[in-house]
């Protein structure tokens, strides 16, 4: 099961993004899903840069197992959980 969240529509409302990434978080947390999409798109690289930043946070970074930033397509990240 992959989650994907797509941040087109609240691309200029800081607050929004930071609550809809909380939100695919803990959803994948609840539904113990293996990877989840987020695609802040390729625009200015900006909202990428906070999704990186957010993702990076203390409390947000011992939930997940790794970050990949794909490689074919810049507007893409994927944040991959390890489950026990």
């Amino acid at each position: 099961m992959k989650l994907k969240l797509d941040l087109h529509e609240i691309y200029n409302k800081g607050q929004d993004i930071d609550r809809a990434l909380q939100a695919i978080i803990d959803e994948a947390v609840a539904k113990k899903a293996p990877l989840v999409e987020i695609i802040p798109g390729k625009g200015t690289g900006a909202l990428k840069k906070h999704v990186l930043k957010f993702l990076d946070r203390k409390d947000i970074k011992a939930i997940y197992h790794r970050v990949e930033k794909d490689s074919d397509n810049f507007g893409r990240v994927f944040v991959h959980f390890r489950w026990k």
